[in-house]
C-alpha cells in the first residue's frame, strides 16, 4: 500500500537524543526531496524530564506536524504510557525492549543500546531507530546512508559505525510481520532547498536586510537567535553581544538606532514586558528599531519550553499612553525569514519601534523552503538629513530625514513631549501635534500584503502567526468535502492592509482561530468592525487540525444553517 505521508513522534527523557533523532531524520527525508516538519516539546529543566519530538515526512508541502502518529519511538516506559493513545488504528508502536507494551500485537520491541554497541558506537542508537523506521514505511536505507555519509564525512570510523547501526535496526525490525505499507517516493523540486528553524530563517533574513547591530540577552525560546547573531553577524560596522539584562538590549539598540544602525533584539514575554519603557522612547523619539518577540505560554514563567499567541495585546501596546506600535506575525519557517526583512524595512521606513513576533512552535520548527533569491530582496533604508545645521527635526505631522550625529542637523531625541528641536515642552497644542505625527506615520506601512481565497463567500477563517499551518490544512479539508468559506492571512497585523479590512468589515462572520484564552485578535478584529470570533486553546500544544475542522464546520453551520458535516 503507498502512502503519501508519515507521522512519527520520538519520546522519552531529555537527554536521550530524541530531538537529533527526529531531525536527523527530517534531514535525511529532505536531501532526497521530501516536505518535512519537526515539532519540539521538552521541559524547561537542562537535563532529563519528558520529552517529545514529532517528525512528518510527506511528498507534498507539510502545513502542520500531523494529528495522528503512524509510529511511536517510545525510549521508556512513561513514553509509552503517555503518548501511545495517539498512534493511529494503523499505527506502530516502537520501543526499547527494555520494557514491555500492550499495543493487540502493533509492537516492535528492539535493544536499542545493544544494537548500536555492536555497531561499534555506543551513541549511534538513534540510527538503529532510523533503520528499523525506514524498514517500516519501506524507505531505501541508502537515503539515510548517504546522509551520514555527507554528515561525517572525513570521519571513516563513525561513518562505518552508523551505517551498521542503520543496517541492525532495519534487520531486526524486518524479523517481524508489521509494516506499514511504502512511503512513495519523493519528486525533488527544481529549486534548491533549505532545511532551518525558525529562529534561523529569522536571523539570515535580518542579515539580508542589512542589520548592523544586535544585541541580546539568553532567554528561551529566543535565545538562538542571539547564538545565531554571535557567531555570523561578523565584518565591518557589524556589532553582536550578549547584555547583562533585557532592559540593557532596548536601551542598547535605542542608541545604535539612534547612531544611524539598523537594530535588532529578541526576547520572550517576560524579557518583552522590561522593554515597555524603552519602547515608549522609542515611539516618542521617533528611532528605528526591531524587537522580535518569541511567543511562550504566560503569564509570568509560565511555560517557558511550550508554545502560546498570547502576546498580542502588549506587542501592539507595550508602553503607557497613546502607543499602537507596528506589528508583524509570521507563520512558518519561510516568511521568518520574509518577516525579519519587512520588520527592519518598516523600522527604517516609519522610523520608530517594529514588533516581530513569532512562537517557540516555530522558533524549534525544522521545516525545508525554498532558497531565498537575495536578488530579489528590496531592502529599505532610512531618509537621512543631508541639509545645514537649525533643522527642525519633529517639525509637521510628517515623516522627516533623520539627522546622524556627528553630521548636520543635530536634534535631542527626548523622550519627554517636544518640540519642532527636540526641547521639552508641556504645550497642548505640541502634544497635539506630535500624537498625531506619531500615528500618521503609521500610513506609510499600509502595504496590501495579503492571501484571500474564496472571497465572496460571507463566512471567512482567518488566523494569524503560527497557527497558519494547521488552519489553513483544516481549511483546505473542509473545502474538499464542499463547505463554503473564504480565507484569508496576512503577517501585517498592525497596520492591517487596508483593503484585506475593508473586506473582513463586509462578512457576516470571520472566525479567528489561536493560542490564547482571550481571543486576543478577534478582539482587535472586533474594535475595527468585523463581525469576529475566535477559536482558542491554551494547551502550550499547536492546533490539531480534526479539532479545527470540527470547531470551524460548528461555527459555520451555526451562522448559516448547516450545510456539509465534516
Amino acid at each position: 500500500m503507498q502512502t503519501q505521508d508519515f507521522v512519527v513522534r520520538f519520546a522519552g527523557e531529555g537527554g536521550q537524543g530524541v530531538v537529533t533523532a527526529a531531525e536527523m531524520l527530517a534531514r535525511a527525508a529532505a536531501s532526497v526531496g521530501y516536505h518535512v516538519q519537526t515539532f519540539a516539546t521538552f521541559p524547561s529543566q537542562i537535563m532529563g524530564g519528558p520529552t517529545w519530538t514529532q517528525t512528518r515526512i510527506s511528498t507534498t508541502p507539510v502545513l502542520s506536524p500531523g494529528d495522528s502518529l503512524d509510529v511511536l519511538v517510545a525510549l521508556n516506559q512513561e513514553a509509552y504510557e503517555t503518548h501511545h493513545e495517539e498512534v493511529s488504528d494503523s499505527g506502530v508502536v516502537l520501543h526499547d525492549s527494555a520494557f514491555e507494551v500492550s499495543s493487540d500485537g502493533r509492537a516492535i520491541g528492539i535493544p536499542f543500546d545493544e544494537l548500536a554497541r555492536q555497531a561499534g558506537e555506543a551513541r549511534s542508537a538513534n540510527m538503529v531507530i532510523i533503520g528499523a523506521l525506514a524498514h517500516l514505511v519501506n524507505m531505501p536505507l541508502d537515503y539515510f546512508k548517504e546522509f551520514v555519509r555527507g554528515r561525517f564525512a572525513g570521519r571513516d570510523a563513525i561513518i562505518e559505525a552508523n551505517i551498521k547501526a542503520l543496517s541492525l535496526g532495519h534487520e531486526h525490525a524486518a524479523t517481524g510481520e508489521i509494516q506499514l505499507g511504502q512511503l512513495s517516493a519523493p519528486t525533488k523540486p527544481e529549486y534548491e532547498q533549505l532545511l532551518l528553524k525558525g529562529n534561523e530563517a529569522l536571523s539570515l533574513g535580518a542579515i539580508a536586510a542589512g542589520l548592523e547591530f544586535y544585541a541580546g540577552y539568553p532567554i528561551s525560546p529566543a535565545t538562538t537567535i542571539l547564538v545565531y547573531m554571535e557567531r555570523n553577524l561578523t565584518g565591518q560596522g557589524k556589532f553582536a553581544y550578549q547584555v547583562s539584562s533585557e532592559i540593557e538590549s532596548i536601551t542598547a539598540i535605542l542608541g545604535a538606532g539612534f547612531a544611524g544602525k539598523k537594530a535588532m533584539t529578541a526576547t520572550a514575554g517576560p524579557g518583552f514586558s522590561l522593554m515597555s519603557e524603552g519602547l515608549g522612547l522609542g515611539w516618542m523619539a521617533e528611532i528605528p528599531l526591531v524587537v522580535v518577540d518569541v511567543q511562550r505560554g504566560g503569564p509570568a514563567t509560565g511555560l517557558p519550553t511550550k508554545t502560546e499567541q498570547s502576546d498580542l495585546l502588549s506587542c501592539l501596546h507595550p508602553a503607557h499612553g497613546d502607543v499602537a506600535l507596528p506589528v508583524i506575525a509570521v507563520g512558518n519557517v519561510e516568511e521568518c525569514f520574509y518577516a525579519a526583512v519587512k520588520a527592519l524595512n518598516w523600522a527604517e521606513r516609519y522610523q520608530g519601534p517594529v514588533i516581530l513576533m513569532t512562537e517557540m512552535s516555530l522558533a524549534e520548527r525544522a521545516q525545508n523552503i525554498p532558497k531565498p533569491d537575495l536578488s530579489k530582496l528590496v531592502v529599505e533604508n532610512r531618509k537621512t538629513y543631508e541639509g545645514s545645521n537649525g533643522y527642525q527635526r519633529y517639525d509637521g505631522f510628517e515623516l522627516s530625514p533623520i539627522p546622524i550625529p556627528g553630521q548636520p542637523g543635530s536634534y535631542v531625541a527626548n523622550g519627554s513631549e517636544h518640540d519642532s528641536i527636540g526641547d521639552t515642552t508641556h504645550l497642548a497644542s505640541r502634544h497635539i501635534q506630535m500624537t498625531q505625527r506619531r500615528f500618521s506615520k503609521l500610513t506609510l506601512l499600509e502595504d496590501d500584503d495579503y492571501e484571500a481565497e474564496n472571497q465572496d463567500e460571507p463566512i471567512a477563517v482567518m488566523t494569524w502567526g503560527g497557527s497558519k499551518g494547521p488552519t489553513l490544512e483544516a481549511y483546505n479539508a473542509l473545502i474538499a468535502q464542499g463547505q463554503r468559506i473564504a480565507w484569508y492571512y496576512t503577517m501585517q497585523l498592525h497596520p492591517l492592509p487596508p483593503k484585506l479590512l475593508e473586506e473582513l468589515r463586509q462578512k457576516d462572520l470571520v472566525i479567528v482561530p489561536e493560542l490564547n484564552y482571550q481571543g486576543q485578535f478577534s478582539s482587535i478584529l472586533r474594535s475595527l468592525g468585523v463581525r469576529a470570533e475566535s477559536i482558542t486553546q491554551y494547551t502550550g500544544l499547536p492546533f490539531k487540525v480534526r479539532d479545527l475542522m470540527e470547531n470551524i464546520n460548528s461555527m459555520v453551520n451555526s451562522q448559516k444553517g448547516g450545510l456539509v458535516e465534516a
